[in-house]
């Protein structure tokens, strides 16, 4: 059986000691600086705590699963055996098993290159000056990182310029050994690995995406009212400005 965190209202958010409006589950994973588990055990990272403000403004209850693999937590999400997972994107698809919050963050893809090189590739103003100037670039095996890059990747492929990786340690020590020019990726995610591996990494000017990102609720499992009220949360926790000092820790805006 899977060892679980069960997380009420009062004990998790700090919520006055009575039945919760709604009462949510979902599953750790390791996805720093977002979401992860700290020395000491316990979660912690920007989506945490965003969520976990967001949830007690709700008045909603959490219990928590231990971490699964991806593909094994969206499975049980589409089975119904959870109720919400975090930093999703809006997508059609989607939409046939679940129902989306309001935007709580965005997301920032971004290209990098060791910081000693910077200079070399200022010039690069869109992807398509990869393929023009035959720059090497490293990115993830998997992920949906923009249109841009969904229309560059065949080619970058076929020429051999590219090469992927299955996780930002890899790709960064990938980059380190001098195996690309560039490394393409979730900008806080990369900037997080990068300081905790001691490698000197510097952004390009170019952002590859940015866009929205939501909580994504279990439309099985949960009910109108329940978006409802989260994205009401949302809104009020946005105007006292206290989802914007949560990011802003992390260095998000």
């Amino acid at each position: 059986m899977q060892a679980h965190y069960v997380l009420s209202a009062a004990a998790l958010l700090g919520a006055a000691a009575q039945p919760s409006a709604c009462e949510l589950s979902m599953a750790l994973e390791q996805w720093p600086p977002y979401v992860y588990t700290a020395a000491q055990g316990e979660p912690t990272g920007m989506d945490w705590e965003l969520v976990q403000a967001i949830l007690k403004e709700a008045g909603c209850g959490l219990k928590v699963q231990a971490e699964l693999p991806t593909a094994r937590r969206q499975a049980l999400f589409e089975q119904g055996q959870l109720d919400l997972m975090l930093a999703a994107s809006d997508t059609p698809e989607r939409r046939r098993h679940a129902r989306f919050s309001t935007l709580y963050r965005y997301e920032t893809v971004g290209l990098f290159t060791r910081s000693s090189l910077r200079a070399q590739y200022l010039h690069v103003g869109s992807l398509d000056v990869l393929a023009r100037d035959k720059l090497t670039l490293l990115a993830p095996k998997v992920g949906w990182y923009g249109p841009a890059y969904a229309r560059l990747q065949p080619a970058l492929t076929a020429s051999g310029k590219l090469s992927n990786f299955l996780n930002f340690e890899q790709g960064l020590r990938m980059l380190e050994a001098g195996r690309a020019d560039l490394i393409l990726g979730d900008s806080g995610a990369l900037r997080h690995q990068a300081r905790v591996l001691g490698i000197a990494i510097a952004p390009l000017p170019l952002v590859v995406l940015r866009a929205p990102v939501h909580l994504m609720l279990n439309k099985n499992t949960t009910s109108v009212a329940d978006l409802q009220r989260i994205d009401a949360a949302i809104a009020r926790l946005e105007r006292q400005g206290v989802l914007a000092a949560i990011r802003a820790r992390y260095g998000e805006l």
